[in-house]
């Protein structure tokens, strides 16, 4: 029994050192367009990793800049706002005050020294399960980069 919990711990001790850090993502996606899209992608058992939380939205042009803050404030690695893509928006313009609330953000985000590269924005449709798992990877692939975010007092 001894030996077999040294071995046990060997294997534990291995496995830590040998997992790639994953960065932790927030992602607040539009209940009509990304939200499905994402759903989309679960239920054809699409990979993308498991370290991103989903924070659901009535529309992306609800994605108050404080969202995003305090996603970083939380303490996750990168902060993405998907929606729907123009003109395809359940409530008609809520897309087109998501990107103005997206440009007060990325303005806010440089005023308070965030790296813009820790937060991205992107048009996903419910139909593009494929596209939703391709940008979650591509994201935590240059969250990787960059490593773990330490800006924000937690």
């Amino acid at each position: 029994m001894s030996e077999q919990t040294t071995v046990e711990k060997e294997d534990t001790q291995l496995n830590e050192q040998t997992k790639e850090w994953q960065p932790s993502i927030l992602a607040i996606l539009c209940n009509w367009c990304s939200y499905a899209g994402a759903d989309l992608a679960g239920s054809a058992r699409m990979q993308y990793p498991e370290t991103v939380r989903i924070v659901r939205v009535p529309c992306s042009g609800r994605a108050d800049p404080m969202f995003v803050l305090k996603g970083f404030q939380k303490g996750f690695d990168g902060v993405m706002v998907l929606g729907c893509h123009p003109g395809d928006c359940h409530y008609a313009k809520g897309n087109y005050y998501a990107r103005r609330r997206i440009a007060m953000t990325q303005d806010l985000l440089k005023a308070l020294g965030i790296p813009a590269e820790r937060f991205h924005f992107e048009w996903v449709s419910a139909s593009e399960g494929n596209r939703f798992s391709a940008l979650i990877k591509e994201f935590t692939r240059q969250l990787q980069e960059l490593g773990p975010f330490e800006g924000v007092d937690r």
